[in-house]
């Protein structure tokens, strides 16, 4: 469901489910574009997409797409959403077009998220709902919702996941050439995102890096996946990201322990132990030096993860 002006990569979503028929060879998903009162909608370009009218045919699985603000939905398309909801299998919302869900009244009660920068404003606008700020996607029954307009792919994976099993899911992604796919309880802000190396060689370290987290990661293993001998390699990672090999490896552990912790499926001891610190009391001093809290006092604060 396009509204007025949505933003183009609204439709970016929509690849997943085209490449899901076909990788298995087979047309388990129909698309169908919609609006409030059909016909030609226009994009945040300028350019019009051909559309039905929402109610028109029955769907299962309804995706809302975004305009580039946060202002009021079209009037007449509140009461219409609420009656598709209701016999609708699942509802999903990317980026902000959540707020249009918000005022239907499908997020009251509901956990949801939406682009960082709106996450504030959203809680505000529509107290009822529980807003998670810092969320890739956030599945609450029936209602999903997703941050910015990349993190609607990593949502529509997981609806994806959720219909055909994680294999199939996999291959679909492997397919899409997708560099990594995030999971809804994953961080808006990604540690390796945030270092942005110019080489190859440092992204390749810090790619090492993040897939073998449980291991000692000296600055001799990382200058070996870089291919440059340690001391050229911490001279050139500081040059690229601004901080040492040493503190980028704590952040990225950092980003993997929290992510843990909010699944809320393993022990503490456990996930110290995989994301790298060893021990708890080592991870402990690290998340307070990070966050200004122990890990257990952030996963108590978490809200668990619906089960779908």
């Amino acid at each position: 469901m396009v509204p007025p002006g949505f933003s183009v990569l609204s439709y970016a979503p929509l690849s997943v489910f085209e490449v899901a028929n076909a990788v298995l060879s087979e047309p388990l998903y129909e698309v169908t574009v919609l609006s409030a009162k059909g016909g030609h909608v226009p994009n945040s370009f300028g350019m019009e997409a051909e559309t039905r009218r929402l109610g028109e045919i029955n769907v299962d699985t309804l995706l809302v797409g975004a305009t580039t603000s946060t202002g009021p939905a079209q009037p007449e398309l509140l009461p219409l959403l609420r009656e598709v909801a209701a016999s609708t299998r699942r509802v999903a919302a990317i980026c902000v077009g959540s707020f249009i869900l918000g005022e239907a009244g499908l997020l009251d009660g509901r956990r949801a998220t939406t682009h960082w920068l709106h996450a504030a404003l959203m809680q505000e606008r529509f107290p009822k709902a529980i807003v998670e700020m810092d969320r890739i996607y956030v599945a609450d029954g029936q209602i999903w919702t997703s941050a910015g307009m990349a993190a609607g792919i990593d949502m529509a994976l997981g609806l994806v996941e959720h219909d055909l099993g994680r294999d199939k899911t996999r291959d679909i992604a492997r397919t899409m050439v997708l560099y990594h796919r995030r999971a809804g309880g994953q961080s808006q802000h990604s540690t390796l995102l945030q270092l942005s190396p110019k080489s190859d060689r440092i992204q390749d370290a810090l790619d090492f890096a993040r897939r073998n987290l449980a291991e000692p990661l000296t600055v001799e293993q990382l200058a070996g996946a870089a291919c440059l001998s340690p001391r050229q390699f911490s001279r050139v990672f500081h040059a690229e990201t601004g901080i040492s090999p040493a503190k980028a490896v704590e952040n990225l552990r950092l980003e993997a322990a929290r992510f843990m912790l909010d699944q809320g499926r393993l022990p503490v001891e456990q996930i110290a132990r995989s994301a790298g610190f060893g021990d708890r009391e080592r991870m402990r001093r690290a998340f307070i030096r990070a966050f200004g809290h122990s890990p257990q006092s952030l996963r108590n604060a978490a809200t668990p993860l619906a089960t779908i």
